[in-house]
Parts: C-alpha cells; sequence; structure tokens
C-alpha cells in the first residue's frame, strides 16, 4: 500500500528525481521520459473516458490499471536483481498483452474492413481514443529506444505495440462500428 501523507518532498528541485529501486537520476533521462509518458497517456485516457459506454468504459479502466503497472515496471531498471529484492517488483505480463490482443479480436470481428486509411475523430470518444493511440506509440518509441541500452522488460514493450493498436480498433468501434469513420481521400485539396 501506498501513503502519501506530504505531495512535495523538495528532493527532486535539483532537476534529479528517484527510480524504483531507490537510485537517482535526472528528469531527462531516457527512462524517466518512457514512464512519464505512460503515465501522460494514463491521463489521456482519464479524459477518453468521459465519453466511454459503460462496457468501453470497464476496459478502459482496466487498461489505466495496468499503465500503472507499466509505469512502476519501467521505473524500475534493476531486473538482473529482481530475484534477490525484499519484495517482487510489479512486472507486465505476457497474459496482460494476450488480454489486449483477444480484446483486440473481439472489437474487430464486428468491423468491415478498412478500405481505406482513416483519419483521427469522428466521435469525441474515437477522437480522445485516437490521442490515446499516438501517446501510447510515443511511449512505446521511448520504451524500445531505452531498451537499446538498458533493461527493459519485453513484455511492457509488447504491451505497449498492442495497446496502439487496441486504441485504433477501439476508435473503430466508437465511431459506430467504424460507420463514422473519417476516411482519408488522398490528395482531395490538391
Amino acid at each position: 500500500m501506498v501513503v502519501l501523507n506530504k505531495i512535495y518532498t523538495r528532493t527532486g528541485d535539483a532537476g534529479e528525481t528517484a527510480l524504483g529501486d531507490g537510485s537517482r537520476v535526472a528528469k531527462h533521462t531516457l527512462r524517466v521520459a518512457a514512464y512519464g509518458t505512460s503515465d501522460e497517456l494514463n491521463c489521456t485516457l482519464g479524459v477518453a473516458r468521459l465519453h466511454a459506454p459503460d462496457d468501453l468504459d470497464k476496459a478502459l479502466s482496466r487498461i489505466q490499471n495496468d499503465l500503472f503497472d507499466l509505469g512502476a515496471d519501467l521505473c524500475r531498471p534493476d531486473m538482473d536483481r529482481d530475484a534477490q529484492a525484499d519484495y517482487p517488483p510489479l512486472r507486465v505480463s505476457d497474459s496482460q498483452v494476450v488480454r489486449l490482443e483477444t480484446e483486440i479480436d473481439t472489437m474487430n470481428s464486428d468491423l468491415d474492413p478498412l478500405r481505406s486509411f482513416i483519419l483521427p475523430g469522428g466521435t469525441p470518444l474515437a477522437a480522445h481514443l485516437h490521442v490515446c493511440r499516438t501517446v501510447a506509440r510515443r511511449a512505446e518509441r521511448l520504451a524500445v529506444e531505452l531498451a537499446g541500452t538498458e533493461p527493459v522488460n519485453p513484455a511492457a514493450v509488447k504491451y505497449l505495440n498492442r495497446l496502439s493498436d487496441w486504441f485504433f480498433v477501439a476508435a473503430r468501434t466508437a465511431n459506430d462500428g467504424g460507420k463514422a469513420d473519417v476516411l482519408w481521400v488522398p490528395g482531395a485539396n490538391r
């Protein structure tokens, strides 16, 4: 259980922050950018939920919780020492990735195949889900870049990759099952 009695600590006033293992790093490091972007995604998802019907809101709520798991995973760099930790660190699991894939397949089965790229928009919920999709892609790019230099849980990267796909399909679902998708017309304004 997390207890936050005091919100400001002044420990970051010099531009450093603590990671999940207690080590201190500059706030502009790639690891901090990766888990900070997952937090940003969680916030954009909170806005999207304001427009979601109950059935989709339940799935979005699960994803918000997963995004906290993801942030906890990304902020703890010592994967080699996981077995020796006083308590097992929270890591994103492959089962969370599989759940996203199953939900994508279920939502996609009700949609007509795409015959064009679509523009982000349509209903308010779909527009917000497209914003979530692009923030998820940015978080994924940062996590992939981080994995090139430091240990990163491979399931965390997979989760972000599937999550952006999930948001794309959910946006189509929110656009009246794809009927209200806004289609790209190449060269329409030349």
